[in-house]
C-alpha cells in the first residue's frame, strides 16, 4: 500500500481550541500524524510517498476561489492588523444577518468564511492544509494510475469545509478534491464513504446536487452531535443529485454490532450506485475511548472494517480524518489498512 505524507503537517499549530467554554489544547494536535506513522513503520506499511505540487485547478474545483485566496493570505492580513494571537472567529453570518457581503475588517472576513469558533488559523495553517490537499491529489492519481489503494496521510483532515467556509478542524476538503479527481481522471461514478464519528457536512454539501459523486456517511446523530445542523436521515440530496446522499445517524453508545450493520448498508448502497471507485473519510473517533465522541468501537473491530470496505472491490483511496484518543489512533488507523490488505 502507497503511502502518501508530507511533515508540512506540523506547521500548523493552533495554540487553544474553545471547547466548552473552555480554552484547551486543541484536541486535533501534530502528536495524532506522528503515532499513525509509528504504527505504520510497526505494520511494515512503509512504501512512502512525498505529495506531487498543490493543483489549485483541482482544488478551486470544489472549492469557492475567494475562499482559497481568503485561506491563501488571511494570516498575513491578520498580523498586519496589528494582531499577534491565533485567529479564532468569534462573529458569523448568522439566521437574520446578511449572507451577500464579505465584510473588509479582518474579523468580519474571519467569521463570513468560517462555520464555528473552536477551529483557528495560525501562521502555518495554510501551508499545512495546502499540503493535505496535495496529499489527497497524489492518492488520487496513484489510485487513477492503477493502484488498488493507497493512504493519504492528511492533517489537517477536511471533511468539514464546505466550498467557501473552514470549521472543524477543517480547511481544504481533502476527500472531495480526491472525489473529484478520481471523475477527472476517468472513473464515470465515485462514491465517498465517511466513517469518521462526525458527519461530513462540508463534503455532502459540496457534492449535494451532483449526480455523479455518491455520499454516504455514518456518523454520531446530529440532535446530539457536532456539526449538529446536518446529516438527518432525510438528506438525500437535490436536484440532478437527489438521492445520491445517504445518512446513517446513530445515536449515544453505538457499539460494532449496530455500527457495522449501519456500514452494511452504505457498502450495499455504493453498490448499487455503481460506483467504480471509492473515497474513505477515515476517522477513528468511533473509538470508545475518542474524548469528544459517543460511539463504542474497539480497536480489533478497525480490522472488520477494513476487511468490509477491501470487499466492494472498488480501487480505493484512504483518506485521514479524525481521531483524538491520540494514544491509539495509529493501531486504530492502520488496523483498517491492515484489513483492508487481508490482515
Amino acid at each position: 500500500m502507497r503511502v502518501v505524507l508530507s511533515d508540512d503537517h506540523a506547521a500548523h499549530v493552533p495554540t487553544g481550541e474553545l471547547y466548552l467554554g473552555e480554552l484547551v489544547r486543541p484536541f486535533e494536535c501534530p502528536e495524532r500524524w506522528e503515532h499513525v506513522v509509528a504504527a505504520l513503520d510497526a505494520a511494515g506499511l512503509e512504501d512512502r510517498t512525498s505529495p506531487d505540487p498543490l493543483d489549485l485547478v483541482g482544488v478551486e474545483a470544489v472549492h469557492d476561489a475567494a475562499y482559497v485566496q481568503f485561506l491563501r493570505t488571511f494570516w498575513d492580513d491578520w498580523t498586519a492588523a496589528g494582531n499577534t494571537a491565533d485567529a479564532i472567529p468569534t462573529m458569523f453570518p448568522v439566521r437574520g444577518l446578511r449572507h451577500d457581503r464579505v465584510p473588509d475588517d479582518v474579523e468580519g472576513r474571519l467569521g463570513y468564511f468560517a462555520i464555528a469558533a473552536e477551529t483557528s488559523i495560525t501562521a502555518g495553517t495554510w501551508r499545512a492544509a495546502s499540503a493535505a490537499a496535495a496529499i489527497a491529489q497524489t492518492g488520487q492519481r496513484l489510485v487513477s494510475d492503477g493502484e488498488d489503494v493507497a493512504f493519504a496521510l492528511c492533517r489537517p483532515p477536511g471533511h468539514h469545509a464546505s466550498a467557501d467556509q473552514f470549521g472543524g478542524y477543517c480547511f481544504l476538503n481533502n476527500a472531495a478534491i480526491a472525489a473529484h479527481g478520481l471523475r477527472v481522471d476517468g472513473a464515470d461514478r465515485v462514491a465517498v464513504l465517511d466513517v469518521d464519528f462526525h458527519h461530513g457536512n462540508g463534503t455532502q454539501s459540496i457534492f449535494w446536487e451532483r449526480p455523479d459523486v455518491f455520499f454516504a456517511s455514518l456518523h454520531g446523530h446530529p440532535a446530539d452531535a457536532f456539526p449538529h445542523f446536518l446529516g438527518w436521515e432525510d438528506e438525500v440530496g437535490a436536484g440532478d443529485g437527489a438521492g445520491a446522499t445517504l445518512n446513517l445517524p446513530l445515536p449515544r453508545g453505538t457499539g460494532f454490532d449496530a455500527w457495522g450493520e449501519a456500514l452494511e448498508v452504505a457498502c450495499g448502497a455504493i453498490s448499487r450506485f455503481g460506483a467504480e471507485a471509492l473515497v474513505v473519510s477515515l476517522g477513528v473517533d468511533t473509538f470508545a475511548g475518542d474524548p469528544i465522541s459517543f460511539f463504542r468501537l474497539a480497536t480489533d473491530d478497525y480490522l472488520a472494517v477494513g476487511r468490509r470496505i477491501a470487499a466492494l472491490g472498488l480501487p480505493t483511496l484512504y483518506v485521514m480524518e479524525g481521531g483524538y484518543a491520540v494514544a491509539e489512533i495509529g493501531t486504530n488507523t492502520v488496523n483498517v489498512l491492515v484489513g483492508h490488505l487481508g490482515g
